[in-house]
């Protein structure tokens, strides 16, 4: 075919010329193109604000970052805060806060920059895999088709709405940047595999390559199955294993084996040190809560999930919570693995007629092998941010595909006309993709969009439900906070966290014996909440069950011996009972775990008030208010014993004081 193609040029002299000043011109636009295009469809995210979903914590509570300094930097390379070992990632946003401060947009643009920086190398990487694989002429047409096929896979890439969560959710920094260094490792392991490479450049580009590796893991784990992907590449496109006798393991071969035990090494480390981050950090889920059979079923299911909305990218949502109830039987687990063992046979039975399809299917499970359930942590079943380097092979194949078609049509009388058809529908794909895409960045505006959109894509997810009710909650709206809360319940009737907010959220509303109908169901799920028997004390104590609730607070501190807000109101119980000695240890025991805890010390000093020790109650009003200085109740109860004193002045500035801290913050005691 490519003889039949160079003849043709040969013939036509004036083609060939316009073909290769085609070529000069396009050699950067395409890659040019490729950024600004996935710059201009995720515009949307500069927008976006911080999330009060794990950028709250990560970002705005935490200043240990804000900086990079010898302590910032110190901190960022040994915390395993929130569940990850990220260091890079964490320099990165200590630079943001030295450009922009707390400014959101600042740090979406970096989030934007370094995504449409993969792209670019996304570009490049397809480029040379599409050339080792479909072996072009040097005609200027074919290699101009052949770019336009990786510009075609970069942009399907870059600008499909599977990748929004990674780059319009700022805490997913680390999925952008430790991609930016695997792509990297990628492009510089094609240099290494390059035949016409000495035997010292080979070694210097191999060594670049393991550097560029270790970045990739310093930013986010998730890159530890980088050896399983070269091992493949090293069988197809670069045909440097396998194919014969000695190709597996003879000397040739045992170099290319050999040439993957460092990244194995480094692979192996980040495994560790990614499951000991998420162990540590509470969030891997044991077998207990997450059994056996529920894991196969979460690998089927990925595998498939991925795959299918690769090609129909509707109905993505924030949250795909574990179902209540897994088995393999069941309908979507089985569909799952019909499509997976289909696929799978297939590609195998076809691998010698499609190598490229059995090559891209084994480099997407062994990325994502890492989030298929093994090891599972937090409450996803499937998660968006998870294909965004596990896809990249099937926008391969489709760049390649394009660039048959293109290269079959010369062939053909009517191909000339079946290939701008051709074209034209893939223009239009990339154009709906770009519309999903700059909808699904907007998903991301703030928590209220963000949790309103997941309840209605997934009406079955507790957690989007809970989500929800926690925002709109503290936003005054206690109605439909309580419809989410049930809503929430409904779904996963064990949902602790649930049962628990809403107690707190009818004890406010006066509904005691409603409230502790659900602090009972969480005690009952876990006798061991510290918070949920402190919450039930709160409640029956203002119900007068005082021997029940020291009860529960006794609970509270023996589950959690440090729980400052439980010895108070054990304090407070036992003061009500008469019991003021073990009351005043109570107290004395809440702010010697918390010194700065004031309603311990306003409390003790109501002790000692009552018990006629009105100096040392007063030192302890002054030192709540030390603490506390728009403490209304310890302003009150100083006024009234310096107005015993006849301090008339000071009782009456305290007093004020008290009067117009209520009435600027009413509720308050």
């Amino acid at each position: 075919m490519r003889a039949k193609i160079a003849k043709k040029l040969a013939r036509n002299p004036a083609a060939a010329k316009g073909a290769e000043r085609a070529l000069r011109q396009i050699r950067w636009l395409v890659p040019g193109m490729v950024a600004a295009t996935t710059l201009l469809v995720f515009l949307p995210a500069l927008q976006n604000e911080f999330l009060a979903w794990d950028d709250e914590d990560l970002l705005l509570k935490n200043s240990r970052y804000r900086g990079l300094g010898e302590a910032e930097l110190r901190w960022m390379f040994t915390t395993f805060h929130f569940g990850h070992y990220q260091p890079l990632t964490w320099m990165t946003f200590g630079l943001d806060y030295l450009l922009w401060g707390m400014d959101p947009f600042g740090y979406h643009l970096t989030n934007l920059l370094l995504h449409s920086a993969n792209a670019v190398l996304f570009y490049f990487l397809a480029l040379r895999l599409l050339a080792l694989a479909l072996s072009p002429s040097a005609a200027p047409q074919e290699a101009l088709a052949l770019r336009l096929g990786a510009g075609v896979a970069a942009l399907l890439f870059s600008i499909h709405p599977l990748r929004a969560e990674s780059v319009a959710w700022v805490t997913e920094r680390r999925d952008v940047l430790s991609a930016f260094f695997f792509l990297g490792a990628l492009c510089s392991y094609l240099q290494v595999a390059a035949s016409s490479q000495s035997p010292q450049r080979k070694l210097a580009w191999l060594g670049g390559t393991l550097l560029v590796y270790s970045f990739s893991l310093l930013s986010k784990g998730a890159g530890m199955t980088l050896p399983v992907v070269l091992v493949v590449l090293d069988v197809y496109p670069l045909r440097r294993l396998g194919g014969g006798p000695g190709k597996w393991f003879g000397p040739e071969a045992r170099k290319v084996w050999w040439e993957k035990a460092p990244f194995l090494v480094l692979g192996l480390a980040a495994a560790v040190v990614a499951a000991l981050a998420q162990y540590e950090s509470g969030a891997m889920l044991s077998m207990e809560r997450h059994g056996l059979i529920p894991r196969l079923a979460q690998a089927v299911f990925g595998l498939a999930f991925y795959l299918w909305k690769t090609v129909i990218p509707l109905g993505l949502s924030p949250l795909y919570e574990i179902p209540q109830h897994v088995q393999l039987w069941d309908w979507p687990i089985l569909l799952s693995g019909v499509i997976v063992l289909t696929v799978s046979a297939g590609l195998v039975m076809m691998r010698r007629l499609w190598p490229a399809g059995l090559a891209t299917w084994i480099c997407y499970a062994a990325i994502l092998a890492p989030t298929l359930g093994a090891a599972q942590s937090g409450p996803q079943f499937v998660a968006d941010r998870y294909s965004y380097l596990s896809c990249m092979g099937w926008a391969i194949l489709a760049g390649a595909g394009l660039y048959r078609g293109w290269r079959a049509s010369r062939m053909r009388p009517r191909g000339r006309l079946v290939f701008p058809a051709v074209a034209g529908v893939v223009a239009i794909g990339l154009a709906g993709l770009a519309v999903l895409t700059w909808r699904q960045a907007q998903v991301w505006r703030n928590t209220e969009t963000l949790w309103r959109y997941a309840v209605s894509a997934t009406p079955e997810s507790s957690g989007a439900h809970y989500n929800l009710a926690l925002l709109v909650e503290a936003r005054g709206k206690s109605d439909e906070a309580e419809q989410h809360y049930r809503q929430a319940l409904e779904i996963n009737p064990a949902y602790m966290r649930a049962h628990n907010n809403l107690g707190v959220m009818l004890a406010k509303q006066n509904r005691l014996a409603e409230a502790i109908e659900h602090y009972n169901k969480v005690v009952k799920i876990d006798p061991s909440s510290a918070e949920a028997h402190n919450n039930l004390g709160n409640a029956l104590f203002r119900r007068g069950e005082l021997d029940e609730a020291v009860r529960h607070y006794r609970e509270a501190v023996r589950s959690d011996p440090e729980y400052v807000k439980a010895y108070n109101g054990l304090g407070i119980a036992l003061t009500n009972k008469g019991n003021l000695e073990e009351a005043i240890a109570s107290f004395r025991m809440a702010f010697d775990i918390d010194p700065n805890y004031a309603s311990a010390y306003l409390n003790l000093g109501n002790v000692l008030a009552g018990r006629g020790e009105l100096e040392a109650a007063m030192s302890y009003y002054r030192r709540a208010l030390q603490i506390e200085p728009k403490l209304a109740a310890a302003h009150q109860a100083l006024g009234r014993i310096l107005a015993l004193q006849g301090r008339r002045g000071e009782a009456i500035q305290h007093m004020e004081e008290a009067l117009r801290i209520m009435r600027a913050t009413p509720g308050q005691p």
